[in-house]
């Protein structure tokens, strides 16, 4: 018999962080245009009633909160297991960005951006694992993180920092839960044509963007790995524009 590249997910039921604009609803998107469902998480509630909205009531379930909070993070989980009866996938995605030199910004913002990144990823995880095992059947789980994961710049030390913890945090839970049928897989894409870090080191329509990839390119790259079939995992994948200097 044949080995398919490809498998459906059509069915399978997705939470996704960082949901309301950018790579989130780029993602959120293109799963349910595989025919899966999402339970989308941010904190901009006016931004995730239009993406519902546009997915359709019968796709989308819009979590509003605040991911650097663990007991958020277990009902985003739960709201999608509440209106679809379980959960396939986790796309830890939230993430900000803030750049310039190790003393240009104030506590409070590096503060926001370590519990962002790194905290918020560690709660996602736990609350997709704990609900995976429930299940007993595996589970998909995806960190959203960067290039800067690899090869911190400069004027970006502690967001590089805590790229370079979600690379760590991706290694060591493929380790600990493949053998329970989890995969876990890091996407790490380059400059990507967002809203991120807009007014904090970036400037919005700037010709510098231009040369960047777009949400879609990672959504799909985020697709494809869920699309692999069960006996295939991809523990890294990270993407670049072509027109960007790497």
């Amino acid at each position: 018999m044949p080995h398919s590249p490809t498998r459906s997910i059509a069915g399978t039921v997705a939470a996704i962080t960082g949901g309301s604009a950018g790579i989130g609803a780029a993602t959120a998107r293109a799963l349910v245009g595989a025919g899966a469902k999402v339970a989308v998480g941010a904190r901009r509630k006016d931004r995730l009633a239009s993406l519902v909205g546009e997915l359709g009531d019968e796709h989308a379930v819009a979590v509003p909160g605040d991911v650097r909070d663990a007991e958020y993070n277990e009902a985003l989980v739960a709201a999608a297991v509440e209106k679809w009866g379980r959960l396939d996938t986790i796309v830890a995605n939230a993430g900000i960005g803030a750049y310039g030199g190790i003393l240009d910004h104030d506590d409070a913002v590096l503060r926001e951006m370590v519990e962002t990144n790194y905290l918020a990823t560690v709660w996602s995880v736990r609350s997709a694992v704990r609900q995976f095992r429930a299940q007993g059947d595996g589970g998909d789980i995806v960190i959203v993180s960067s290039v800067a994961g690899f090869r911190g710049g400069a004027d970006e030390a502690v967001y590089a920092g805590t790229k370079f913890a979600q690379v760590g945090l991706s290694g060591s839970l493929d380790r600990e839960l493949r053998t329970e049928g989890m995969r876990v897989t890091l996407i790490c894409p380059a400059g990507t044509a967002s809203e991120f870090a807009i007014g904090a080191g970036r400037e919005e329509g700037s010709a510098e963007l231009e040369s960047y990839l777009r949400p879609d390119d990672v959504a799909h790259a985020i697709r494809v790995v869920l699309e692999q079939p069960r006996s295939v995992r991809t523990t890294v994948w990270q993407l670049w524009s072509s027109q960007q200097q790497s």
